[in-house]
């Protein structure tokens, strides 16, 4: 990845030919590797920033952040790509800088929100793999866009549903009363004909509450919100 702060104009056009169109790189204007941008800058440009709080430690590290212009092959352009930020990291005991990204955020971005954005690859991984392991992501087995769609939609809808009760649970609340009740065995007095339970899965369970909610979204939508026609029922079967 090369970088610039500036770019030059144009060749100036000297009457004869066509005009040149195309970014001129001279000697005030070389691009600059972002290792070598990285080593130029002071001491004082890299600032510590924690993003979030680990199991033994909050997970913390040095990062420089600075507005610059892309210039992977810019000589065959007209005009000079926009400022992008770039955000370095280099942690502290480490000779040279471990990472880099480029930002295509507003110029008043902040820092931490910066490394916030970076270092969401472990939260979107997390949520991926509750919705594959307990929202039920991975059971689709159609080989249809819009059966597939629709079982994505539900399971998101869902996951946000529970992460929206789990927030408005405090974790250092007293917790007097059981949040998931044991589910009832029921009595055989004739083994010929054994009961049957009313419920197949726990009332506050995961999957009971992903059913629950899934039913009632698909019974609020009036058409289907990928090809819009009238709702039916068999678009909307949840399992």
């Amino acid at each position: 990845m090369a970088a610039r702060r500036g770019t030059a104009a144009a060749k100036p056009w000297s009457g004869r030919g066509r005009r040149t169109s195309a970014i001129r790189r001279d000697a005030g204007h070389q691009p600059v590797a972002a290792k070598a941008l990285a080593l130029a800058l002071p001491s004082k440009a890299r600032r510590r920033v924690t993003w979030r709080e680990a199991s033994h430690a909050p997970l913390a590290s040095r990062f420089a952040a600075l507005r610059v212009r892309p210039a992977h092959r810019d000589y065959h352009r007209g005009t000079p790509r926009p400022e992008e930020w770039c955000l370095i990291e280099w942690p502290a005991g480490e000779p040279e800088p471990t990472n880099y990204w480029l930002f295509t955020l507003p110029a008043n971005t902040f820092r931490r929100t910066l490394v916030d954005t970076t270092k969401l690859r472990w939260r979107i991984e997390r949520d991926y793999q509750d919705l594959k392991q307990e929202l039920g992501l991975g059971h689709y087995e159609g080989r249809g866009w819009r059966g597939f769609h629709h079982q994505a939609t539900l399971c998101i809808a869902a996951y946000g549903l529970l992460i929206a009760e789990r927030v408005a649970i405090s974790p250092s609340a007293q917790r007097d009363a059981v949040l998931i009740e044991a589910p009832s065995i029921p009595t055989v007095t004739d083994p010929a004909e054994p009961p049957i339970r009313p419920e197949p899965l726990i009332a506050n369970s995961i999957v009971s509450m992903r059913s629950a909610t899934a039913r009632a979204i698909a019974r609020t939508f009036p058409r289907c919100p990928c090809c819009q026609r009238p709702k039916r029922r068999k678009h909307f079967r949840t399992q």
